[in-house]
């Protein structure tokens, strides 16, 4: 068999390439692919070629090929039926942190069945919500806190929409982008521009991946406030203001990444775990707010550039593969 899948070429050039598929073993799945998903986050970054060196190990994905920066087969948000495998899955819609790719051969133990009240579409926020509730287990919100998710991108309008269901938090969504006030809404949070944000804060979730934005979020804490830092900046560098009153506030930053289970809950769940309580979550149709932008397989060398440059302003783009799984 063969397939089709999306290969960086080089840094901003993107290709569609054949790859021989092997037949599945005893314990492996053969999947066609439904769905895929494009960060615009850390995909964009990787396409763009601004990955360090020093993180090159850090940022491979689970079926990553190739390597930093290019060529490289690079993707991790995928949704697809299984074709061929334990006959527990045979035309199961699952979910696996796969490339752009038509068809792919995993091990059965990869893919996580996704529930049926949840759609495939939606199924490929998976890995970002899984981000978000890695980040909540690290920041351990209080019923009742004050906390303001500054940057409304894939991350943080999934960390605001699961805060959304903490009894007696008060959220609210904070981007430099007016037309995310919508978003907001239909999360049912509460939207703000950064000049207009309300301080006093007990925790602020960071989100934006800018300077700016981290720097609003310290100010937006009360005393002995944290900021739980999810932006990954690439080969950026990033300016704190720790003078003035950060001191004196004894304010906290704190890294939160989807990498390890968050050390508050390592002892009592798996990535497994995490990963099926994002897509049970998923169960939420607010979470289709998120799917902003859409794109055929064929596409994706065109649309990458353009996702980069902002010219596309897709939260996150969905890419469908209905007309490219017909490879044999």
């Amino acid at each position: 068999m063969r397939a089709r899948a999306f290969w960086l070429a080089a840094p901003g050039r993107g290709e569609i390439r054949p790859v021989p598929l092997p037949a599945p073993g005893a314990d492996e799945v053969l999947v066609r692919t439904l769905h895929s998903g494009l960060s615009r986050g850390t995909e964009t970054l990787v396409f763009a070629g601004h990955v360090p060196p020093t993180q090159y190990a850090t940022m491979r994905a689970p079926y990553q090929e190739g390597d930093f920066p290019a060529p490289v087969k690079y993707g991790y948000l995928n949704v697809g039926v299984v074709e061929a495998g334990p006959a527990h899955l045979v035309g199961r819609t699952v979910f696996c942190l796969y490339p752009h790719q038509t068809r792919y051969v995993v091990p059965a133990s990869a893919v996580t069945v996704v529930p049926d009240g949840v759609p495939a579409a939606r199924a490929v926020l998976a890995g970002t919500v899984e981000t978000a509730v890695n980040a909540l287990w690290d920041a351990a919100p209080l019923v009742g806190d004050r906390i303001a998710v500054v940057g409304a991108g894939m991350v943080g309008c999934s960390v605001a929409g699961l805060l959304a269901r903490f009894p007696g938090v008060r959220v609210q969504l904070v981007d430099a982008d007016p037309g995310r006030a919508g978003i907001a809404a239909a999360l049912g949070v509460d939207f703000a521009l950064p000049g207009d944000a309300t301080g006093g804060r007990d925790l602020v979730v960071h989100a934006s991946a800018t300077s700016a934005g981290l720097t609003r979020s310290l100010e937006l804490l009360a005393p002995e406030g944290t900021v739980v830092e999810l932006s990954w900046y690439g080969d950026r560098q990033v300016s704190v203001p720790l003078g003035e009153n950060f001191h004196s506030r004894r304010l906290v930053v704190r890294s939160s990444q989807v990498g390890t289970v968050s050390p508050n809950v390592r002892g009592r769940r798996t990535f497994a775990d995490r990963l099926e309580l994002a897509l049970e979550l998923l169960a939420d149709p607010a979470f289709d707010a998120l799917l902003t932008g859409a794109c055929r397989f064929e596409e994706l060398p065109e649309v990458l550039p353009r996702l980069v440059s902002g010219e596309l302003p897709a939260l996150c783009q969905v890419v469908d593969y209905a007309e490219a799984a017909t490879d044999q």
